[in-house]
């Protein structure tokens, strides 16, 4: 069976990837990497081209993570996702404070959940496609919100929020991926995978 590398801590990838049957391997940075200054926003990026550039960033230090590795050759697959409302990028929250603040502004309103998938193969080539989604939030109350917050839930998640979490009961309305809003869209993940000769 064929397999993939994924660079990604997302457990809830993996668990995507299990879903369709997809063989898979993790490819983690290690201690002398900073994964995190990748997602640094530029200043006046747009959501759209911010998510592309980041998954792009993260293909090529995962491609270059592998050769360093000595590794087995295999496609790798990176992915990342963020929220975005009224232009603002809603990565992931600094602390509690922060995470609470994104809640109150989705709280009754509708926001773009945008998920960049790359596909890195090894003779060089890249596949690359981008989900979009919109998700509508009913009015929740402040006190659901901070309980939420205290919970730990919203730490590490873009928008600090998860859709398979509790916060699925605030959720009225969505259009799109579900799974591009858990993180990896199985679409056009399958769609890259097939146009790199992986029969699923």
């Amino acid at each position: 069976m064929p397999m993939l590398y994924l660079a990604s801590q997302s457990p809830r990838r993996r668990q995507l990837l299990d879903q369709i049957g997809v063989a898979h391997e993790l490819l983690l940075p290690g201690d002398d990497e900073d994964a995190e200054a990748l997602e640094a926003v530029w200043p006046g990026e747009v959501p759209d081209d911010y998510v592309q550039r980041v998954t792009a960033a993260k293909l090529d230090a995962a491609m270059q993570r592998l050769a360093r590795r000595g590794l087995p050759p295999a496609p790798v697959l990176c992915a990342d996702t963020t929220v975005t409302l009224e232009g603002d990028i809603l990565g992931k929250p600094q602390d509690a404070a922060d995470a609470l603040a994104m809640l109150r502004r989705l709280s009754g309103r509708e926001h773009r959940v945008l998920t960049a998938v790359a596909l890195g193969l090894p003779q060089g080539r890249c596949l690359a496609a981008l989900s979009v989604s919109t998700v509508r939030f009913a009015v929740v109350p402040d006190d659901r919100l901070q309980a939420y917050v205290e919970a730990g839930e919203p730490m590490g998640k873009a928008g600090s929020y998860a859709i398979q979490s509790q916060a699925a009961a605030w959720i009225s309305h969505i259009a799109g991926s579900y799974s591009g809003i858990m993180g990896l869209p199985l679409h056009e993940t399958a769609g890259l995978l097939s146009a790199a000769g992986w029969v699923l």
